[in-house]
């Protein structure tokens, strides 16, 4: 039998974190996202960056850093997706726990570490934690939005029943600003769908819905850079009315799935569905919409004569004065009033996006 010495071991020992990083058309940004990870206290990593057929110089910034750093692992392959992506490192790592950076985003030096120690302490599958939202206007000119809850460790039920706070808090739909056990990923065959749009969200669904123990951090690391002329400015989406049915027919199916059904849930899963349909709204009026003034108006008719809109509007209680306002034409059913409202956030979005950013914050 041979002996194996302690230095072999060492060298086998698998990292602590595998962190994961889809690359696509970031030659501006990447460097800074990578080094972000270098310059971590916590030094027990990988880094899985995924050029995902990207056609700048992204994927060869990557070889150079992993050149460097035998910690860094560059997967080359056809354009797919970040879900296709993400899904091509987890085949591949190796950390005891995975962490999912954007490759245009950025975060403080102590972010893994403090990461690490909760989840570690918590023995938890999941950690969720806080998060800085950096919307910029201009290369210099930005706007901070912190999003964090209080510290907590919750077991099954307690976080079924607290997870309308997080999902409020936008903290349950992104994967990055989160650790996730690769052992229960892996044991419950947890992977990203691979859908055209809003993978993150069924991913994280998956996690969750038999989860029996979730940390949560309350406090912000991850840095999410949303840069306006990319983000709030979008063109018009022909079948967002669609995609955010089937959003909510996700929500309304696991808190069924969790038999969870108190005033706070049901409050939150209305609000957030009715909220969101004042969005559809200005999608049909945005300015490169594609249907006529009479199309967009019977897509809106349509819209708010549901019986999921009379539902939602039934049980939301809207935040803010603003959304109170906003609300009337629809509960309402008045349709030219909601086109006229939905021009108005239109012409705000597109002229004005440091102040759409903070009436969305404050809505």
């Amino acid at each position: 039998m041979t002996a194996v010495s302690e230095d072999t071991k060492m060298e086998e020992k698998n990292p602590s974190i595998s962190v994961i990083m889809p690359v696509y058309k970031v030659e501006d940004c990447v460097a800074a996202s990578i080094e972000c990870i270098i310059s971590q206290t916590f030094t027990d990593w990988e880094l899985f960056a995924v050029d995902d057929g990207s056609p700048d110089r992204s994927g060869e910034i990557c070889d150079g850093y992993a050149a460097k750093d035998e910690r860094i692992h560059v997967i080359h392959k056809e354009n797919g997706g970040a879900a296709r992506a993400r899904n091509a490192a987890l085949k591949e790592a190796k950390g005891d726990y995975i962490f999912f950076m954007d490759s245009d985003d950025l975060a403080p030096t102590d972010m893994l570490e403090k990461m690490y120690a909760a989840i570690k302490g918590a023995d938890a599958p999941l950690l969720v934690a806080g998060f800085f939202i950096d919307t910029y206007y201009s290369d210099t000119e930005y706007m901070t939005q912190e999003i964090k809850v209080p510290s907590g460790i919750y077991d099954r039920q307690s976080f079924r029943e607290y997870a309308y706070e997080l999902f409020d808090r936008n903290m349950l739909y992104t994967p990055w600003n989160k650790m996730y056990s690769r052992k229960y990923l892996s044991e419950n065959g947890i992977e990203f769908p691979d859908l055209d749009w809003g993978e993150d969200f069924p991913f994280n669904l998956s996690v969750i819905r038999d989860i029996d123990k979730v940390c949560v951090l309350g406090e912000a690391y991850y840095h999410y850079i949303r840069r306006r002329s990319e983000s709030e400015t979008a063109k018009y989406i022909p079948d967002m009315y669609e995609i955010r049915e089937t959003e909510h027919d996700w929500m309304e199916e696991i808190y069924e799935y969790w038999g969870v059904n108190d005033e706070h849930s049901v409050e939150f899963v209305a609000r957030r569905y009715i909220e969101r349909l004042v969005g559809c709204i200005e999608n049909v009026t945005n300015p490169s919409c594609t249907l006529s003034k009479t199309e967009a108006k019977l897509a809106i008719r349509d819209m708010i004569n549901t019986d999921r809109c009379a539902w939602a509007l039934a049980h939301a209680k809207p935040r803010s004065r603003m959304m109170k306002m906003m609300l009337r034409p629809v509960a309402n059913q008045n349709v030219d009033a909601c086109y006229r409202e939905g021009n108005l956030i239109s012409r705000v979005k597109t002229r004005n996006g440091k102040l759409f950013a903070k009436l969305k914050a404050n809505r």
